[in-house]
């Protein structure tokens, strides 16, 4: 298994925030200790995603996190990313890393205990749980809560991140169910500011882990 820090992921969203500059969120996301960021932005271009990519995975090299492209291999090929993050309906696991090699990253969004079960046995780095909580990321996704977190962290070994609808008011629910490791959208890119609050993240998923 690579050495893969997830501890606190942080995800781009510039829906939430279209009066903020895209790098310079993430960057602060960054600043405030992210391990690691993920550029999804499903109205880019892919010549935008790999303009912006490119930037951010120099961004991410700096401050020594891993950058993860959503969805599109391509893309993470196009810009050497350290890795690509897939839903399951995206290209399936074997022939992500049969295009990306062996010492690329991969995850995989689980929305079940089954499939999160079915995803231990393929060739990736981590696995998504969620949406733990309503998003409104994906708004026609039920939230899975804490009862799958809590499974998956008793019967799988792969590492996870908890995913969706996390925020500082049950960040410790999520912590307390078996999550080591919290991806975050809104909480942090959209909140007042990125670097506190990226801070107050990792401090308590630090906490946590000591």
């Amino acid at each position: 298994m690579k050495n893969l820090d997830l501890s606190l992921y942080v995800i781009s969203g510039q829906c939430f925030t279209p009066d903020r500059e895209l790098l310079k969120v993430m960057e602060d996301a960054l600043a405030g200790g992210a391990t690691v960021i993920q550029l999804r932005e499903k109205n880019m271009t892919v010549r935008e995603m790999v303009e912006v990519g490119s930037k951010l995975q120099e961004l991410a090299r700096r401050y020594c996190a891993t950058f993860i492209i959503n969805d599109h291999v391509d893309v993470a090929l196009a810009i050497d990313a350290d890795g690509v993050h897939l839903g399951q309906d995206d290209l399936p696991v074997g022939e992500a890393r049969a295009k990306l090699g062996a010492k690329k990253i991969i995850g995989l969004s689980t929305h079940s205990l089954e499939q999160a079960l079915a995803a231990a046995a393929l060739p990736l780095d981590y696995l998504g749980v969620g949406p733990v909580f309503t998003t409104p990321t994906k708004p026609e996704a039920l939230p899975v809560g804490l009862e799958l977190v809590a499974n998956v962290s008793r019967r799988l070994t792969v590492p996870f991140v908890a995913i969706g609808g996390i925020d500082e008011t049950n960040l410790e629910q999520v912590l307390d169910a078996g999550a080591s490791n919290v991806a975050v959208i809104r909480a942090v890119v959209a909140a007042e500011d990125v670097v506190g609050a990226a801070r107050r993240f990792k401090a308590r998923i630090a906490a946590k882990k000591a």
